[in-house]
């Protein structure tokens, strides 16, 4: 059913670093949603695994003393949904990560595998670009931070070195303080479907109605999970309006770059990118004025 040359498993991060040092061309495997497909349908067939599925310090989620919000890379999208730190600091990346897939999914999926297949449909990609996340990451050499805008480096490919596995998320107090968010999906089917496009925006106000800060990024719109800087910066110190909206849709449609495929061609994904945007934005403008998904 399953080709697998070897599998090793590790309890402890120390014991993980050193089966990856002992054993470059391994796979990590944590809950193995994605995985252990592409070993059945012969991807991966006759690969190598080092499993850190019982590594408990991976696992869970805390607020730190400074008020970073820090997710364990084994923390499964159920718990990091369903928890009340989450909810109530950075609810849109709860809302996102409960997209994915079905319940059964959902509870064996973590957020360190999320991010580490390096897939533009991620669900959990597009929320911490939009959140500013740091990516942690424990090798050989020490502790290193990865801003998570930098972490993809191309398809299905991420900044995790040799020896280094990903221990956390982590999401500062100055990036979610004050901010309201959306995450819009558009997949072909109402449930259990990647991602067609996916857009995933924070944004904070001064003065009433004046966008401080704004933050977006958008999934299957390029080879990576990516932030539309420049449109980001048009809209700082802007009234955050309907018309001031549109224009933001429009002009990050120039930072992007969705291509044809069989869930969707290029026209109809710039079709769609420009709506999920100006929808996701006009979302949170209605929080705003509801005092709704308040940080």
């Amino acid at each position: 059913m399953y080709d697998i040359k070897a599998i090793y498993e590790a309890y402890t991060i120390e014991e993980a670093i050193k089966l990856r040092k002992e054993h470059p061309e391994a796979h990590i495997i944590g809950g193995g949603s994605d995985v252990l497909i592409s070993i059945r349908d012969g991807s991966m067939a006759g690969c190598e695994l080092i499993s850190i599925y019982l590594c408990d310090d991976l696992r869970g989620i805390s607020l730190e003393d400074d008020g970073t919000l820090r997710i364990g890379s084994l923390t499964s999208f159920t718990d990091i949904t369903n928890n009340d730190l989450v909810q109530k600091y950075c609810p849109t990346l709860g809302e996102a990560v409960d997209t994915a897939g079905g319940p059964q999914l959902r509870n064996i999926a973590t957020i360190g595998g999320n991010i580490s297949n390096g897939v533009p449909s991620a669900d959990s990609a597009t929320s911490i670009q939009a959140y500013d996340a740091i990516i942690e990451l424990q090798g050989e050499g020490g502790v290193r931070e990865v801003k998570a805008r930098d972490f993809n480096l191309g398809f299905g490919k991420v900044d995790i070195r040799d020896t280094e596995i990903v221990t956390a998320v982590k999401i500062r107090k100055e990036s979610y303080e004050g901010y309201k968010g959306h995450y819009f999906k558009y997949a072909m089917r109402n449930a259990m479907d990647i991602a067609t496009s996916s857009c995933s925006a924070n944004v904070k106000l001064k003065d009433g109605n004046i966008v401080e800060d704004i933050r977006v990024a958008y999934g299957v719109a390029g080879p990576t999970p990516l932030r539309v800087f420049k449109a980001e910066e048009w809209f700082k110190g802007k009234e955050f309006s309907d018309d001031n909206m549109k224009e933001f849709a429009k002009k990050a449609l120039e930072e992007l770059s969705p291509r044809d495929s069989w869930r969707a061609s290029k026209e109809f994904r710039i079709q769609l990118l420009y709506e999920i945007a100006y929808r996701s934005l006009k979302s949170i403008k209605e929080k705003f004025e509801g005092g709704q998904n308040a940080h």
